[in-house]
């Protein structure tokens, strides 16, 4: 987490980029160049490829990070896989932290498969390979501390890190999350869990390698949780397209501006669709849009914290 907060200090912006891009947000002009003779998975995910480094070229001297949601990959295939290794790849070139958003769980062995592929190293015949290397990832409470204790034994020997989902930003995550155990909801037991499990990896910082994800759109939660993980980092997704305010999520920032990662995807890479900035940016300037809504992002957190 020290490599994360250290990016956020010298960056003095809180937010990642989600790079959670599929054909349909790509201008016109830049699928035609691809896909227009022949609209190949493999073509589609070249214009992709490019598309990604455009935007990272445009604003990794303001963030600290990238989120890549692998389901966006996966649905293009093995050539979509490699499109995600080469986002990953390009993003460290540039000294971006890079979060996988895979969601993964399992129970012993395959825990330890799954935390293998991404934070740790596969070693064939004594040599040991790195194959979707990350520095965080997020992961799925509910198989319990089998399924979880693989990824922090791996965070710990490869100075990884990873978000556990804890209330997360859709609307209907109240369906289990929000039951009530014993009076008090589910939420606040994973936060509770979350907090005992990343007891023993603190950091120079103050916060733990065991994060937790808690959604923008649930300021009252994001206050209980905050109360409830005092040394968590928070990765906060639902801010900008989802509807969650910068505003709402000041509760979870310590008096150092530090303590979460702010995530927006949409509202950045498809920034050149919104009105204040289509006016300004044409569709071939797509990654200067993004630019320009990383910068507004940084100057909302900016004026916040006056």
């Amino acid at each position: 987490m020290d490599q994360l907060i250290t990016n956020i200090l010298k960056k003095r912006n809180p937010s990642v980029v989600g790079l959670d891009t599929k054909l349909e947000y790509l201008p016109d002009f830049l699928i035609e160049k691809y896909c227009s003779k022949e609209p190949s998975l493999k073509n589609a995910v070249l214009a992709i490829q490019e598309f990604n480094k455009r935007i990272i070229d445009e604003v990794y001297d303001l963030i600290p990070a990238i989120k890549l949601q692998i389901a966006y990959y996966e649905m293009y295939g093995i050539d979509g896989l490699k499109a995600f290794l080469e986002t990953a790849r390009y993003a460290r070139e540039k000294g971006l932290i890079v979060i996988s958003d895979v969601k993964r769980n399992d129970i012993g062995p395959t825990a330890e498969a799954y935390s293998t592929a991404y934070l740790g190293k596969t070693q064939v015949k004594g040599v040991r390979h790195e194959v979707f290397s990350s520095d965080f990832i997020t992961v799925n409470p509910y198989l319990g501390i089998d399924g979880i204790k693989p990824f922090i034994d791996d965070c710990n020997k490869y100075n990884k890190g990873i978000f556990v989902l804890v209330k997360t930003s859709n609307p209907s995550s109240g369906e289990f999350q929000d039951l009530l155990v014993q009076n008090k909801p589910l939420y606040q037991y994973v936060g509770e869990k979350v907090r005992e499990w990343g007891n023993d990896s603190l950091g120079n910082f103050g916060y733990s390698r065991v994060g937790a994800v808690v959604g923008a759109t649930y300021p009252k939660q994001l206050a209980e949780l905050r109360k409830i993980m005092p040394n968590t980092f928070f990765l906060i997704p639902g801010y900008g397209a989802q509807g969650g305010k910068a505003q709402d999520i000041l509760q979870c920032f310590d008096r150092r501006g530090l303590g979460a990662i702010v995530n927006a995807s949409r509202s950045v890479i498809c920034a050149y669709r919104r009105k204040e900035w289509e006016k300004v940016f044409s569709p071939q300037q797509f990654a200067q849009a993004s630019r320009g809504e990383v910068l507004r992002m940084k100057k909302e957190f900016e004026k916040l914290w006056e």
